[in-house]
Order: structure tokens, then sequence, then C-alpha cells
């Protein structure tokens, strides 16, 4: 299942989060004030990276305290604030104060998970993502919510959780002077970082992919309700990765359509290549979710099939007894042949039990014959495995591509 941290007015632990509720947003207490933070009691301490680069030059260092970036803040390098990490209420203002948040700003920042949006304030702007990498179990994958804030010569990022990231390309770029990244400002910074979470997406959709190929052969070979299951948990697990690609797509969108002082024109066209790529994204989630949705009915298919079957080899063998039933039936009522010659002369002849079996082997094997002619005994399960119908062709296909 997917799992993300939960607000405080829904205490819980990580280890706890498998009831689906990666469905839901923040929300605040009704009442409380515009501004509060609520921070969980398991949350890691943050850890604060720094990197600073130019054409020239790139530094890192792992800095102490939100103040010690107040030097890198005012110079014409671009300074990258990495925040790893929710677990301190202290830091996080300390770090409003430093960068001059709004209040707002960092109650969305804090206050996880919130909807991915963009936010203009002065001289600063907030694009708040859903980045998701497979967890390494390769059962589900994390879902954490990444804030940006974008100002004239800095960028500060604020990850959810420390464990998971997908930075790790930007920053070498960075470090190697790999590409043009160095040659840019804060902004294409963002835009890197904002690929990065995009494409993150793509190595999570490939393990659905052939997560939803296995159980197409699953369903249709050996269905149980262990594949029923796995169908529904996959489904309820891409329904999370649509509610995260969304509205993310959205906000790109609209950040490319109004434009913002902080984006450059240059960068904005960047951007449509990240627009595109959210896009390719949620084409697969959908695609995804439709055969998911068809391997349901698939699966209700092969067990409708499969009792087909079991209820074909019930009849044939009630169709078998019926008439040995019958004829035992009729030969166990003993009537006195002393009273009536009618009353089962049969009963006295000297081979009367050995024609009597004789004759239910005979209607037993001749119906056995019947039925063979008319191919009851045929393996429809086999036959169906080898020779998959137009709906399963289809559904393969559209796997394989």
């Amino acid at each position: 299942m997917v799992e993300h941290r939960f607000p405080t007015t829904m205490p819980r632990s990580n280890k706890a989060l498998d009831d689906g509720s990666y469905l839901d947003y923040f929300y605040d207490i009704p009442g409380s004030m515009p501004g509060t933070l609520n921070i969980e009691s398991d949350a890691s301490l943050p850890v604060i990276v720094l990197i600073d680069y130019n054409e020239e030059q790139a530094e890192r260092q792992e800095v102490e305290t939100p103040e010690d970036c107040i030097p890198f803040l005012d110079t014409e390098s671009v300074s990258w604030v990495d925040v790893k990490g929710l677990g301190s209420e202290d830091v996080l203002r300390r770090l409003g104060k430093v960068f001059s948040l709004h209040p707002l700003v960092l109650e969305d920042i804090v206050n996880v998970p919130q909807r991915p949006k963009i936010e203009e304030y002065d001289e600063q702007l907030l694009i708040i993502a859903r980045m998701v990498t497979m967890k390494s179990s390769g059962n589900g994958f994390v879902s954490e919510q990444v804030s940006l804030v974008l100002g004239r010569h800095y960028l500060l990022t604020v990850q959810e959780e420390p464990d998971y990231d997908c930075f790790g390309p930007v920053s070498e770029r960075i470090r190697t002077n790999k590409g043009t990244i160095r040659k840019h400002g804060a902004d294409y910074l963002a835009y890197a970082l904002l690929d990065s979470i995009i494409d993150g997406f793509f190595p999570v959709l490939e393990e659905y992919g052939e997560k939803i190929e296995d159980l197409e052969a699953e369903v249709v070979e050996n269905p149980s309700r262990q594949t029923l299951e796995k169908i529904h948990a996959i489904k309820r697990e891409l329904l999370g990765l649509r509610r995260a690609i969304w509205p993310q797509r959205d906000a790109i969108n609209a950040l490319i359509r109004d434009g913002n002082a902080l984006i450059s024109p240059d960068v904005t066209i960047y951007l449509r290549d990240c627009y595109d790529h959210a896009i390719q994204v949620l084409d697969m989630v959908e695609t995804y979710r439709e055969l998911a949705a068809s391997l349901m009915d698939v699966y209700l298919s092969s067990v409708s099939n499969k009792m087909n079957e079991i209820m074909k080899l019930l009849t044939v063998i009630s169709s078998i007894f019926i008439p040995l039933t019958f004829i035992a039936g009729i030969y166990g009522m003993n009537f006195n042949t002393e009273k009536s010659p009618f009353n089962m002369p049969e009963l006295n002849w000297y081979w009367g039990y050995p024609l009597a079996m004789g004759f239910m082997a005979l209607i037993a094997f001749g119906m056995v014959f019947l039925f063979w002619r008319r191919g009851w005994f045929e393996n429809f399960s086999t036959v169906k495995a080898k020779d998959t119908s137009p709906d399963q062709k289809s559904l393969h296909s559209s796997l394989r591509r």
C-alpha cells in the first residue's frame, strides 16, 4: 500500500498506514488559527544541505542551523537549500524567518499532505509537488510531499521524508558541471527538480505494468481469492498515483500559461517538456486503471467459467447415477413374490443379481460414451488458456505496448 504521514488531528505511525488513507489531504481543525503548524511526533528531525554554485564552481555542505544559510542568500550565485524532515517546529520557524516565508507558506510546507499547487507571493513562488518512489520490498510505493520555494537567487526545498529522494541526479549534475544547469539561475534549478519528480513516476509505473501483466496470466490460468485482493490493491494504488499526478499537471500548466516574474522565458520552454512528461504519466496511469478494471471483469468471467466446469462435472456424475439409483431403488423395495407373481419375480432368479448389475453397468458406460461423443469431457480451461479470447488478446497487446 501507499504510505504517507497523517496530520496530528489523526495521529498514526507509518507502520499503521495500511487502510488506504493515502487518498486524503490535510485538513485544519475547525476554528484553528491560520498558520498553525501540525507536526507529527514521529517525524524525522530536519537535515539541512546547502549547495551553492555558479558557472565556475560549486560548493556543498551540511549546515547545522538555518541562520548559517544567510550569507549565501545575498550573493549572485545560486543557493539550493534542501531540508529533509519535518520533525522540529523550532527549526522550521527559524527557517521561515531566514527566508521571510509567509505564515501560510510555512503552514503549507509543514502540514502535509497538501494538494499539489502553485502559489505566488511577494518575491517568492511556492510549488507544492508529490514525489513517489517504489518501496525497497517492491510491494507498493511511497508518496511524499516536496515543497519548493523559489526566490531570485535561491531555491528552498523541503522534503517530508529523508529516506526517499529522486534529486540525486540533479545534485550530481551540479557537482560534475554536466549539462547547462550551472549556467542558469534558480528558476532552471526548480525546473530540473520538478522534471526529476515527474520522471520519478515512470519507474513506479513500469513496476505496475509488470504486476498487471503477471496478474493477467494468473487471472486466466488460476484465479483465486488472493488474485481478487491483488487486483483491488492495484486499483487503489493507481488511484493514489492519479491523485498525485493530476493536480501536479494542472499546476505546471498554470505556471506555463500565466507565467511568473521569477520564471524566465527560456525556462518556461523547458517547463513545457515537463508538462508533456506529466501528460504521459497521467495517460499511463489512466491506461493501467482501465486494464485493472478489465482484469476484474476477466477474473469474474474466469471464476464463472471454472464454476461452470465444476457444475458440468457434477451434472455428468449425477446423470450417470440417476438411472442406477432408480434401478437400485426399485429392487430395494423387496415385495413378497409369494403373494403375487407381479411382485418382482426377478428376486427369485438364479442370475438375477448379476443381470441387474450388468444392466446397470451397461447403462453407465452407455451414458459415458454418449457424453464423450458430445464433447462434455473436453477440458475447457486448457482450450481457453491456449486459444485466448479477443478481449484477452487485446488486453495482452495493450500491456506489451
